[in-house]
């Protein structure tokens, strides 16, 4: 009789470990099942993503000259490296060609503004101004519609946040900074990239096509990222667009991440039933 009570006790607790954890991960996951990139008061652009695999995304912002394009896009054709270029509307109508030979060749196309200024000073009119002129401007040239937006400088704000989504796009930063435009030297951008303490899986890579050395790194550089083990995949691919959520550093998590990780302890389960939270 003891060994009966005693297992009937444990299909008891196993039971209501299992309601209070199914109801506790539909609770939480009814506030993270929302795209949201929000952390607190603040909204943030994507600066890496959360993921499993060893990949990463190469980015160029395109504000300035084209004298290495050329050599940038026959080094990443060399590697068969898809990359990202964020690229000005004043660069597209300076470069209108350089802008179809990036999306031929399969490359993505990102929004970096109409004139490269500081879009935290603008107006929220004003802001979606200098992101639609060059989609319309890109789109005329090549027929494709961005969704990528780079805010010059890194500079934001909410309200630019909120803009960028308004104008159907996602805010992108970066998490490895190249320093290619302080015009260190090839073996700088090379050291700076492969050593940051960012490096890892989902990060993105800030560089210029107009820096004065980042062609002449472009080639050691990818080949020492692939021997760590690193692929290449343009930002469009690697972002998640849709159910997900960011943490403070800007990192980005799809929701199904955060809902299948839930650990169930005593004051997890205690939390359950105060519904004021």
């Amino acid at each position: 009789m003891k060994r009966t009570s005693a297992q009937s006790l444990l299909f008891l607790a196993l039971g209501a470990v299992t309601i209070l954890s199914v109801f506790y991960q539909f609770r939480l996951g009814k506030n993270l099942m929302q795209t949201s990139s929000s952390v607190g008061e603040r909204e943030l652009p994507i600066y890496s993503v959360e993921i499993k695999e060893p990949k990463i995304a190469l980015t160029f912002d395109a504000a300035w000259g084209n004298e290495d394009t050329a050599k940038i896009l026959e080094i990443l054709d060399t590697h068969q490296v898809k990359a990202t270029f964020f690229i000005t509307g004043g660069w597209a109508e300076q470069y209108p060609e350089d802008v179809r030979r990036i999306y031929a060749a399969g490359h993505d196309l990102g929004n970096h503004s109409q004139s490269h200024k500081n879009m935290s000073q603008l107006s929220g009119t004003d802001c979606r101004k200098e992101i639609l002129a060059v989609h319309d401007k890109v789109k005329e040239l090549t027929g494709y519609e961005m969704f990528l937006f780079r805010p010059p400088y890194g500079d934001y704000n909410n309200q630019v946040i909120n803009n960028v989504k308004a104008c159907g796009y996602y805010p992108i930063q970066w998490s490895v900074d190249s320093l290619d435009w302080k015009n260190y030297g090839a073996e700088s951008i090379l050291q700076t990239v492969t050593e940051s303490k960012e490096l890892r899986n989902g990060a993105i890579i800030l560089c210029h096509n107009g820096a004065k050395y980042t062609a002449d790194a472009l080639d050691s550089l990818i080949t020492a990222l692939e021997e760590k083990g690193y692929t290449f995949v343009p930002v469009s691919e690697l972002i998640y667009r849709d159910n997900y959520h960011m943490d403070h550093t800007g990192r980005q998590f799809s929701d199904e991440q955060a809902v299948s990780v839930i650990p169930i302890n005593e004051a997890a389960a205690a939390s359950v039933f105060d519904l004021s939270k």
